[in-house]
């Protein structure tokens, strides 16, 4: 159980912690489908991320087929997260794999 709540936590603080400066998300805007280690609806806005009813600030920067989210606030801040874009409505991240329902 304790593991399953690190988990969770780590999760949240990832996601929190995905994007630098606002800005648009790009091709990660919208709602998505994350299945994987932690199942989940994310939504990607202008700098914003919401994610298991937390909204936390965030910066995208496009690299080639990455989108790179970093966190502005909350426990995840400072920290960058990585979404490959695979399609035009599909991603991947090291949590799981993400397919876009809006």
């Amino acid at each position: 159980m304790q593991g399953v709540v690190r988990l969770i936590v780590f999760t949240c603080l990832a996601l929190t912690l995905a994007a630098c400066g606002g800005g648009n998300p790009g091709p990660l805007e919208g709602t998505w489908q994350m299945t994987g280690v932690v199942p989940m609806t994310v939504t990607f806005r202008k700098g914003e991320i919401e994610a298991m009813g937390m909204i936390d600030k965030v910066s995208y920067k496009k690299s080639g087929n990455d989108v790179l989210v970093t966190y502005l606030n909350s426990l995840a801040k400072g920290t960058t997260m990585r979404y490959t874009m695979t399609g035009q409505n599909s991603a991947r991240t090291e949590l799981g794999s993400l397919k876009r329902i809006r």
